[in-house]
């Protein structure tokens, strides 16, 4: 029998994240343990609020299916027994790499990757004024893309500040549903100029059907608007690049499936996270092979991370150890 441990984690952040929806000090993830005799699985998921999601319900879900998965519960199976979120998406992770465990057969090799390269991950700017953003830039403007968080007044003003301040590197601008159509419209071409070279979500799920038909000089892409791939016909009519999270897909599988799905629809793809530890980022990276934008430094954003993390050097992720995952 599989002996399945569910609990809550605490990973405090270098300092406060902010967004256009709150600010945070404290990553608060649901840690999945499964263990076969020697043989031990794990996944890591970030409960999200605005998708209606706390860490209590999450373990309640987990709670109410420890029969099945003590009895050994298949990769499989969890597809149609869990709704996607996070929930599924910490139980499919453990799945997956205590299936390699068991194995001895990496969890990239049976997702069909011949090999795991490194990544160049974006760098997330939190939405603060422009002279702390600008400071924010400054101090990492070595690195090859930075995303900037934004949602106020003073947008064009934060991107002016971190782009006088990291002039070479790429910009993404993620508005987390904060801007208006009229906003968007206005300060796109100025986005243009100053050199982002994506935009996402910029208004909220429940309007973005203004998009439709929208030309804007820089690509959208869709995030809360995206989690699996019930979402992507309609994505793909508005967006032309859309956002894979595992919380939102809920699970390694299904991403993997959308990402085919995407691709075969000439979607970019951006792989990326929440602020979470490498255990999180692990099975991401099987996917965010070939992506077109790589958000997986939710590591780098908190003030320590777990034990055999990522090997990080500047904004390279080294692929996960065995100890880690996979």
């Amino acid at each position: 029998m599989i002996e399945f441990i569910v609990e809550a984690q605490g990973w405090p952040i270098a300092g406060r994240f902010t967004i256009a929806r709150g600010s945070k000090t404290e990553a608060q993830v649901l840690y999945v343990e499964l263990r076969d005799g020697d043989h031990i699985g794990r996944g890591e998921s970030v409960p999200y609020a605005r998708y209606g999601e706390s860490i209590d319900a999450s373990i309640a879900e987990l709670e109410a299916i420890r029969t099945q998965v003590e009895a050994g519960l298949t990769v499989e199976a969890l597809q149609s027994l869990l709704p996607a979120g996070a929930a599924r998406n910490a139980l499919d992770c453990a799945l997956w790499d205590l299936r390699a465990k068991q194995s001895g057969v990496a969890a990239f090799k049976t997702a069909g990757l011949r090999a795991l390269s490194p990544l160049k991950t974006a760098y997330t700017l939190s939405l603060d004024t422009p002279e702390a953003m600008g400071a924010q830039a400054a101090a990492n403007a070595r690195r090859p893309i930075l995303k900037l968080k934004i949602g106020g007044a003073d947008d064009l003003d934060r991107v002016e500040a971190v782009r006088a301040n990291a002039p070479k590197t790429r910009l993404i601008v993620d508005a987390n549903e904060g801007l208006s159509f009229d906003t968007l419209q206005r300060i796109t071409p100025d986005l243009k100029t100053l050199g982002v070279v994506l935009i996402e979500q910029p208004l909220p799920v429940a309007d973005d059907e203004a998009l439709l038909g929208y030309k804007s000089p820089v690509p959208l892409c869709a995030d809360e608007s995206l989690h699996t791939s019930a979402d992507l016909e309609r994505c793909a009519r508005i967006y032309e690049c859309i956002n894979i999270k595992l919380d939102k897909t809920g699970g390694l599988t299904e991403a993997l499936k959308l990402n085919q799905s995407a691709r075969d629809k000439g979607l970019m793809v951006m792989i990326g996270c929440m602020v979470a530890t490498s255990l999180s980022m692990a099975p991401a990276m099987i996917v965010a092979q070939g992506a077109d934008f790589v958000d997986l430094d939710g590591p780098l954003l908190l003030a320590k991370d777990r034990e055999y993390g990522l090997g990080i050097v500047g904004s390279m992720l080294e692929p996960p150890l065995p100890e880690l995952w996979g």
